[in-house]
């Protein structure tokens, strides 16, 4: 029999790694109140703790201010590559009406 992999929302690993962080519970007992492995809290509150030091993790954030900081980013990223490809099209037009006019 094969295990369907369980997903939690950001909010609930949020709440689940301030469970250690800031209300005293050990990871173990938070793992058990909550009934999610003792790796993915640790995860968590790993990460928690990163994000709270001002950190950007590298997958999906836990916290509503790094998932804006990732959504600002992402789109920061895009329009950079936006204006990138408009800096390449305006020099071919204009390498084209050079050639046009000699």
């Amino acid at each position: 029999m094969t295990r369907k992999r369980r997903s939690f929302s950001p909010e609930f690993k949020q709440e689940a790694a301030s469970l250690v962080l800031d209300q005293g519970y050990t990871i173990p007992q938070a793992s058990v109140s909550l009934g999610v492995g003792e790796s993915a809290i640790r995860r968590w509150v790993n990460q928690l703790t990163e994000e709270r030091d001002g950190v950007t993790p590298k997958g999906k954030a836990l916290t509503p201010e790094q998932r804006r900081i990732q959504e600002l980013e992402a789109r920061c990223k895009r329009l950079e590559m936006e204006k990138d490809i408009l800096k390449k099209a305006t020099a071919l037009l204009m390498s084209d009406d050079m050639n046009r006019t000699r």
